[in-house]
């Protein structure tokens, strides 16, 4: 979303400062990159010296981190735009508005309410800018997002679907997602929507959700990957579908995310957003992660494989990943170790 938004607001013509962990150089003369890290207090005041007309927040905080930077953010900028998620709400039969009720609010699990879950840290930190005194802030909602970058199936990401799928191995799917209606938008889409609500008087002290408001099966999402395997692969994603999923979220460690979301039907009414900003059409998603995928698989590269999932995947399927694949010694050691000892544990 974010490099689909800097795209966007510099054809707009708009003056853009992007900060970056690594050295970047811009495309564009509007498009100024900052070297540092955004978690650091120091880099930040320092960075908000400059008073912005806007922030748009893509960080991912604990609920601790952004109380401590909440003033400092709503102070020293005219409009501060807080990336939230639409994982904050609760399962719901009907279609979802800004309105429906939330996780936080309505769930009775008293250890997940302990954590600080990401949907849970999100629904928090909402909480925080509505009991800040202030109304120079936007929340924006978006749910699942892809690009050509990020293809994800359920709870997977391309690095373990994909990747297994590329190297002609099987893809563990339970049951319980394939069947679930999930709401997939195109990262672009997205970006226009959050570019509408920047400066936008209408949006100052409110909340919206941008998504599609198009359903989609997982086990649809999958018959459009299927599609571009066979055509540029010449061959099928092997699956192997299950009922229980608890082997491999146990070590993924997004136990929440899998039963308080993926299990849900999602379906979004987007009339707010639509009602404050000009009428724009959003790609649908068959053809949007059509187009996504093949783009990847013209120049597939992936980032670093999981090999706590490689692992489980492999001893539920009797497969094997070749340790040249699997970077460093105690990766290799851990892979082994939970493919062979499902029981054993160990610590690095």
């Amino acid at each position: 979303m974010g490099v689909d938004l800097v795209k966007i607001l510099a054809q707009r013509g708009e003056k853009i400062t992007v900060t970056s962990r690594s050295a970047r150089k811009s495309e564009f003369k509007n498009v100024n990159y900052i070297q540092g890290n955004a978690n650091d207090t120091v880099f930040l005041k320092r960075l908000l010296c400059r008073q912005y007309d806007a922030v748009v927040d893509f960080m991912s905080y604990s609920t601790e981190e952004f109380e401590a930077r909440r003033d400092l953010l709503l102070d020293m900028v005219g409009q501060y735009i807080f990336l939230s998620s639409s994982r904050v709400y609760a399962s719901s039969e009907e279609p979802i508005t800004e309105d429906s009720p939330r996780l936080l609010d309505v769930t009775m699990d008293k250890e997940y309410l302990k954590s600080d879950e990401y949907a849970l840290a999100k629904a928090r930190q909402e909480n925080l800018l509505r009991e800040s005194g202030k109304t120079n802030w936007t929340i924006v909602r978006p749910y699942i997002t892809y690009s050509n970058q990020r293809l994800q199936l359920g709870v997977y990401e391309k690095e373990l679907w994909l990747y297994r799928a590329l190297h002609g191995r099987t893809v563990i799917f339970p049951k319980a997602i394939a069947e679930k209606y999930t709401t997939m938008t195109l990262g672009e889409n997205v970006a226009r929507g959050i570019s509408m609500l920047i400066g936008n008087e209408k949006a100052y002290g409110e909340t919206f959700h941008i998504t599609i408001d198009k359903t989609i099966k997982w086990n649809d999402v999958l018959v459009v990957y299927q599609k571009v395997f066979r055509e540029i692969m010449g061959r099928e994603i092997k699956i192997k579908y299950v009922d229980d999923l608890q082997p491999i979220y146990e070590v993924m460690g997004n136990k929440y995310q899998v039963i308080y979301d993926r299990f849900f039907d999602r379906r979004f009414d987007n009339s707010k957003l639509k009602n404050v900003t000009e009428e724009y059409s959003f790609t649908l998603p068959e053809e949007g992660l059509e187009k996504c995928l093949k783009e990847f698989l013209s120049n597939p590269v992936f980032k670093r494989i999981g090999t706590p999932e490689f692992a489980v995947m492999d001893r539920l399927t009797k497969e094997r990943t070749k340790l040249s694949e699997i970077p460093g010694v105690k990766h290799k050691i851990r892979y082994l170790v939970l493919r062979d000892f499902p029981n054993g544990v160990i610590f690095f």
